[in-house]
């Protein structure tokens, strides 16, 4: 079958699937962890990040070429998640950018639209590293671009990207060493593999089956169900209310200005042809009739706040508690799991606390919307996972708010950067400045468990063996956490550290806590130490060292 055009159906079709392959193997994907700690959650990042172009396909018309491309860079943005996610967005956003006025799309059109992908993925990365997604679509969209040169046909194009993805993919391995000694291939890389052999699938007409393997079982940290939060009915704003306006008659910022009166937690992202909204208010009727001034309005939904608990934690504490920022120049929002680290960093003044963490990443979107509950103009983002810190510097460009993600990939580094924080400074550049550098201070030890085998250089991993992270490497192994944790602060521990601070998490009793804590200061008396009740999951102890 040969196509030399495709229409916005057939797009739309192609995302559709490409999507459904991608979740039939998201659990492939997430096992092609490097790293032997329950982390491997790629494909559901990759996965998570389409499902929210899906339900963007839902809310929004997707008659034309056009539409289908802005619902694909709107709903791929908002709801990534994770670095893989974010890179997946950003390949999709300069595609569908690439694409954006078409009615029709030839291979010519296709080839160029996945280099412009390329291109912007590369840019959204700070530092590119190759054998990784980045690469396996830098080469895919060349043999498209080459394909494309040589025929019209849509299927052979399509046929020389998923060969070529394929083969690169293969490639990975031999070119970063740390997928070669795990033995497997870019994780990343072969998310997109099933993603464009969606696409090649509705081209040729063929069907996917989507028969959703169930994960194999393994020995993991289970996070036990937490009890539901009472909403209070002191809720300012009492409707969400989200819409689109199509063909717009003013941009982005003044749309925003128009809204700001009616209530808070706005959002407002898009172009000239197609802008989303959301907002908390109390008059829904009156932001659409503020929105209609300006264009149709499609794509309508007021839901009751009252009735959505349950819904992220972090929403449920702002409707209860008071108002998060209030009287603050610069407000904070942090990414944290469990209980017990949440009151620390509140402790510590942040405003907002957004559940996540490790296998838990916090789509752009979340993020956004935590920032502007936030009544103050400047907000700091502390990620504290490395998995997070390209979602939350998204948030910069969907939020009225100036937004400094200050990059913390611990827990510990974030407590440290707090320590700088001020909620009404002099200068916030010197302020956040203070806090980058005290992040750099402390070092992070994490004691949790394998979930693979794995040759590392302080011996051979097996699964089911407790592991002891120093500063993300693994400095200690063996089979009981009491005698790994010490065996980590053997390795971290010098006699210029002062400070050791033990947060033990939810699988661990304090009986046990206070044993190794008793330990802890016996074995390094020149050290002060603190002991918290963390609750985390995943890992049974998170320390930090100064």
């Amino acid at each position: 079958m040969v196509h030399k055009n495709i229409d916005a159906q057939k797009l739309k079709h192609m995302f559709m699937v490409g999507a459904q392959n991608l979740e039939a193997n998201k659990a492939k994907v997430d096992a092609l962890n490097v790293f032997p700690v329950p982390d491997g959650d790629t494909g559901t990042n990759m996965n998570l990040t389409l499902q929210a172009v899906l339900k963007a396909f839902e809310r929004g018309p997707a008659d034309t070429v056009t539409q289908v491309v802005q619902l694909v860079a709107s709903g791929s943005l908002m709801g990534a998640r994770g670095n893989s996610g974010v890179i997946l967005s950003q390949l999709f956003r300069g595609f569908s950018r690439y694409l954006d006025k078409k009615e029709n799309i030839d291979a010519k059109d296709f080839a160029h639209a996945l280099s412009a992908g390329v291109d912007t993925a590369y840019k959204a990365v700070g530092r590119p590293v190759e054998g990784t997604i980045l690469t396996v679509a830098k080469e895919s969209a060349k043999a498209a671009q080459a394909s494309a040169r040589a025929s019209d046909d849509l299927v052979a194009m399509m046929e020389s990207v998923v060969s070529q993805a394929e083969k690169t993919l293969a490639r990975t391995p031999d070119m970063l060493p740390v997928l070669k000694r795990a033995g497997v291939v870019d994780a990343g890389g072969q998310g997109l593999v099933f993603v464009y052999r969606g696409f090649l699938a509705v081209l040729k007409g063929q069907e996917i089956p989507f028969s959703v393997p169930a994960p194999a079982a393994r020995t993991q940290v289970t996070t036990a169900p937490r009890p539901a939060l009472a909403v209070s009915s002191e809720i300012e704003f009492l409707y969400c209310t989200e819409f689109l306006l199509l063909k717009p008659s003013v941009d982005e910022m003044n749309l925003r200005a128009a809204l700001e009166s009616h209530g808070d937690s706005l959002l407002v992202v898009g172009d000239e042809e197609i802008i989303k909204v959301h907002v908390h208010t109390n008059h829904p009727g009156l932001a659409l009739e503020v929105a209609m001034e300006h264009g149709e309005l499609s794509g309508i939904k007021i839901e009751n706040m009252k009735e959505q608990h349950q819904h992220t934690h972090w929403a449920e504490e702002m409707a209860a508690g008071p108002i998060p920022g209030e009287g603050k120049t610069v407000g904070v929002v942090a990414v944290v799991a469990g209980d017990g680290l949440a009151e620390v960093y509140r402790s510590l003044g942040v405003d907002v606390v957004v559940e996540g963490g490790q296998t838990m990443n916090p789509s752009t979107e979340d993020l956004a919307e935590a920032v502007n509950r936030l009544p103050c103009d400047e907000v700091i983002i502390l990620p504290n996972n490395k998995n997070i810190v390209m979602a939350a510097e998204q948030v910069r460009y969907i939020s009225g708010k100036t937004v400094r993600v200050v990059a913390s990939h611990t827990i510990p580094q974030g407590l440290a950067a707090l320590l700088s924080y001020e909620p009404e400074p002099d200068s916030v550049d010197k302020m956040v400045a203070s806090m980058q550098r005290r992040m750099g201070e402390v070092k992070t030890g994490q004691v949790t468990y394998a979930v693979k085998t794995y040759k590392s250089d302080v011996g051979d991993v097996s699964e089911g063996d407790i592991l002891g992270l120093a500063n993300g490497n693994i400095a200690a192994i063996g089979r009981d956490n009491y005698a790994v944790s010490l065996q980590l602060l053997d390795s971290m521990v010098t006699e210029d550290d002062g400070v050791i601070s033990l947060f033990y998490g939810e699988d661990i009793s304090e009986g046990e806590a206070r044993r190794l804590a008793d330990a802890i200061e016996e074995r390094f008396p020149q050290c002060q130490l603190d002991f918290c009740d963390g609750g985390q999951p995943f890992y049974y102890y998170i320390f930090s060292v100064e």
